[in-house]
């Protein structure tokens, strides 16, 4: 499948977007398409073959500013991600290049590489009037949605990760980003949000859930007010302080 370039969450992505698949089209590999935009990326791309084995990723794209990638839509928004964050993509490679070389690699990645790698897949930045934002850090998913619903006209959602950018190409109601819990302005967002990576902020994994579909404008469905009263994707605090939940992941 392809990507509809038009619909909101791709706002932003459609020029590089659509002249790499043009380029693909032409018979170009992903990694060359790619090259072709480089000015705006820090790395080259290379096919996936140029990956020694027994090597980490992170590691070789940190040593050799190279960024292996395969035919497939999950590397070719991570390319676009690339080209549209620079300097955040940079400083989150560099700080898992970090890790790795201080604790290797094990069964677990430990708390500052989970948050990374979660990010990095599935992160959104969001730009909103004060009354959104407390509604979104309390999960008051109706008063978010419905009551400030005329606010949203106000707001910019942009979708950081690549994995969520890639489900969006099939929308489905449970898609649920992990938005930085701390209101990210529209002009240079790529530098604000590198400006803030940092391990230990990292680690205490400074997100909040959004399912994305519910958003006004972004999906049609929505329109009927019914769509948020379903549980299992718009999950309420739990009484007494008890832990909060989210919804599912992409």
């Amino acid at each position: 499948m392809t990507p509809d370039w038009a619909a909101p969450w791709y706002e932003g992505w459609q020029g590089a977007g659509r002249r790499i698949e043009a380029r693909q089209a032409g018979g170009a590999s992903l990694a060359e398409a790619l090259n072709t935009e480089r000015p705006a990326a820090p790395v080259r791309f290379v096919p996936q073959s140029a990956l020694p084995e027994g090597i980490a990723y992170e590691r070789f794209v940190f040593q050799h500013r190279e960024c292996p990638t395969r035919e497939n839509l999950h590397d070719f928004f991570n390319g676009l991600c690339w080209l549209h964050f620079p300097r955040a993509k940079s400083r989150l490679n560099e700080l898992q290049a970090l890790e790795i070389e201080r604790d290797g690699i094990g069964s677990r990645r430990g708390p500052v590489r989970d948050a990374i790698t979660l990010f990095d897949e599935n992160g959104a930045l969001l730009d909103a009037p004060a009354p959104l934002w407390d509604a979104l850090l309390a999960r008051e998913w109706r008063r978010l949605f419905v009551d400030l619903r005329p606010l949203w006209t106000q707001a910019r959602l942009v979708v950081f990760g690549h994995a969520l950018l890639e489900k969006l190409v099939q929308p489905r109601k449970d898609l649920t980003a992990h938005v930085w819990a701390e209101p990210c302005p529209s002009a240079d967002a790529d530098g604000w949000l590198a400006s803030r990576l940092e391990a230990a902020r990292l680690a205490a994994k400074p997100y909040t859930p959004l399912p994305v579909l519910g958003i006004p404008g972004w999906w049609a469905p929505n329109l009927n007010f019914s769509f948020y009263d379903d549980s299992v994707v718009f999950r309420p605090r739990r009484p007494h302080g008890g832990a909060e939940s989210a919804p599912p992941h992409p």
